[in-house]
C-alpha cells in the first residue's frame, strides 16, 4: 500500500505520513522544503519516499501526478495550506492568491486526477485536509476560511457521487480546530486555548477516512461549534467569528 502525502514537511501531512509508515503503508513525502522533507525519510526509513513539488504551481501539480503513474498509490493525502490573519483591505493580495493556488487550486487539481485512476480501479481512499473555518465565515482571516470551505463543499459533492455508484472509493474531510503547527506562527495568529496535537488529529483523520467518513473534526468542543452555527443566525455567528479572531491576532 503506497500514499502520497502532500505538506509533509511539518504538521499535520508529518504526522500523517509517520502514522501511515506505522500502519504498514510506504509514502511518498511532497513538499518545498527539500531539507525538511530528507529528515522525515531519515526517520522512516525505507518506507519513503521524497518529491520536491511546490503544489502553488498548477503545471507542478501536474508533473507530480505524471510522475507518480508508475507508483500505484491507493491513497491521497492533501495536506499543503496556509493561512493569513488580517483585515481583508490590508492583506497581501500576492499572498492571498499564493494562498488561493495551494489551498485550494492544487487540492481541485490532484483530487480529480487522482480520483479518475482510484475510480477506474474501483478502490482508494482522499483525506483532504480542511478545518472547522470550512463551514464559517472568517473575518479577518476571511481568504484562508474561504479556501477550506472550498475544500469542505467539494469534498461533500464527491463524496456523495461515490456513495450513490456504490463505490469503493472513500474521500473525507479531515476539519480540525487549532492545532499546535507552524501553521500559526505563518498566519501570525496565536490561540487562547490549547491546540489539539498534531499526531492525534493525524490518527483520527486516517481512521475516519478508513471508515468511511465525509467529515472528521476532532474535539468535542470543535464540534459543538459546527452545531451552534446551526442554531444561531448567520449574523450572529460571523460576529463571534470576528471577536474570536482579533483575540488570537497579533
Amino acid at each position: 500500500m503506497k500514499a502520497l502525502v502532500t505538506g509533509a514537511s511539518s504538521g499535520i501531512g508529518r504526522d500523517i505520513a509517520r502514522e501511515l509508515v506505522s500502519r504498514g503503508w510506504d509514502v511518498i513525502l511532497v513538499a518545498r522544503r527539500t531539507d525538511r522533507l530528507m529528515e522525515l525519510k531519515k526517520e522512516l526509513g525505507k518506507h519513503a519516499q521524497c518529491v520536491r513539488c511546490d503544489v502553488s504551481h498548477l503545471e507542478e501539480c501536474k508533473k507530480l501526478y505524471e510522475v507518480m503513474q508508475s507508483q500505484n498509490i491507493e491513497m491521497l493525502v492533501n495536506c499543503a495550506g496556509f493561512g493569513l490573519c488580517g483585515e481583508f483591505v490590508e492583506t497581501s493580495m500576492e499572498t492571498e492568491l499564493q494562498m488561493i493556488d495551494t489551498n485550494i487550486i492544487a487540492v481541485h487539481v490532484l483530487t480529480k486526477l487522482f480520483l479518475k485512476d482510484f475510480v477506474e480501479k474501483n478502490k482508494g481512499y482522499i483525506l483532504n485536509v480542511a478545518s472547522i473555518a470550512g463551514f464559517f465565515s472568517g473575518p479577518l482571516m476571511a481568504t484562508y476560511y474561504a479556501t477550506k470551505n472550498y475544500v469542505v463543499s467539494l469534498t461533500g459533492g464527491i463524496y456523495e457521487e461515490l456513495k450513490r455508484k456504490n463505490s469503493n472509493v472513500h474521500i473525507c474531510a479531515l476539519c480540525p480546530g487549532p492545532v499546535d503547527t507552524e501553521f500559526n506562527k505563518v498566519a501570525s495568529v496565536s490561540f487562547s486555548a490549547a491546540p489539539l496535537d498534531s499526531r492525534t488529529v493525524a490518527v483520527q483523520g486516517l481512521d475516519g477516512v478508513m471508515k468511511g467518513k465525509l467529515y472528521v473534526i476532532p474535539s468535542a468542543k470543535i464540534k459543538a461549534l459546527k452545531l451552534v452555527k446551526r442554531l444561531l443566525p448567520e449574523k450572529v455567528v460571523t460576529q463571534f467569528c470576528y471577536k474570536f479572531q482579533k483575540k488570537k491576532k497579533y
